[in-house]
């Protein structure tokens, strides 16, 4: 009797561990951005590529617009393992690894091969792993492309022009000393409340990317877009080290190359949306111009300078200019 409840249970059994096999590992990625985003394109693109190089055993399943709460809310779910996977801005990073502090520093990066070259370095490696301590893995880098200023009244096209000027800026203590060293006022305000502000005269301008500056419609208020590039501060796509731990050589393996192909998409995706931004603010009625950098990159020095005292910090930035 028990052999041929053996024999009939044996098929069960295969099928039951054929299930598990096939069932494989999802990993749950979050973020704040909405799906027509190329970085949450090149994460849909990530997860494709994952599943087909894993033949469906290693998944992602992605949760995008803020369905799991806040950047911030994202990041402390990750560290403990309850969330893979999120996207984060470097700056957000500065507050778990100082050493984030040295690629938000204005003017930086020489052009877009400079910016391209170090994210893909030993320096940007370096970087993404600073964290690791934290329980948060860096896994690459992403176009965040370069902020400019844009306001209401007037072009800026020198250092000067910004004087007197209330302009909007992240909670970062280092985009306030930069608008400080230009001779502008900076005036930290969370992101839903700029257009508001634009709009009542609490601010006078703000700075941001093109596509950014012209899918939040502030265009609308501000009919001035100065392409100065002070700052091109990556976005980060973060893991949680717990999870990571988790994962076979091979799984690792597979999403590594998998991240690094979303790379090369997203590069793309973002040239095409900042051109394609630059065109509808101009049919906008938006002007636009192209100062020179110099005056403003000089203005900044000084902020380099109060870095010697952190010499970790230090470090990243001479090793970015000597790159």
């Amino acid at each position: 009797m028990p052999v041929k409840l053996s024999i009939l249970l044996l098929p069960l059994l295969l099928m039951t561990q054929c299930r598990i096999k096939e069932k494989g590992k999802t990993l749950k990625l979050a973020h704040a951005l909405p799906v027509e985003h190329p970085v949450s394109k090149a994460m849909v693109f990530m997860a494709k590529r994952c599943a087909e190089l894993s033949d469906n055993k290693l998944r992602i399943k992605i949760y995008p617009g803020g369905q799991l709460g806040s950047e911030q809310q994202n990041v402390e779910l990750l560290q403990i393992g309850s969330l893979a996977m999120t996207k984060v801005s470097a700056a957000v990073l500065e507050g778990f690894a100082p050493d984030y502090k040295a690629i938000g520093l204005p003017y930086l990066f020489r052009d877009k091969e400079h910016y391209f070259k170090v994210c893909d370095s030993e320096v940007g490696r370096d970087l993404l792993l600073s964290t690791e301590d934290k329980w948060i893995r860096g896994l690459c880098f992403y176009d965040a492309g370069s902020r400019s200023f844009y306001t209401k009244e007037k072009d800026i096209t020198q250092p000067d022009d910004l004087k007197g000027l209330k302009i909007r800026v992240m909670k970062s203590k280092t985009a306030m000393e930069m608008v400080s060293a230009l001779g502008g006022s900076p005036t930290p305000l969370s992101w839903g409340e700029l257009y508001t502000a634009l709009q009542s005269g609490v601010v006078d301008g703000a700075e941001n990317n093109p596509p950014t500056f012209y899918n939040s419609h502030h265009f609308e208020v501000c009919k001035h877009f100065s392409l100065d590039e002070h700052a091109s501060i990556p976005d980060v796509l973060i893991m949680s080290e717990v999870v990571w731990k988790k994962l076979t050589k091979e799984e690792q393996d597979i999403l590594q190359q998998a991240v690094k192909e979303s790379v090369k998409l997203q590069r793309r995706l973002w040239a095409e949306a900042e051109n394609e931004a630059l065109e509808k603010l101009k049919n906008e009625g938006v002007s636009i111009t192209f100062p020179d950098k110099k005056p403003f990159s000089e203005k900044v020095q000084k902020m380099y300078e109060g870095f010697k005292n952190q010499p970790t910090v230090y470090s990243y930035i001479k090793r970015i200019q000597e790159l």
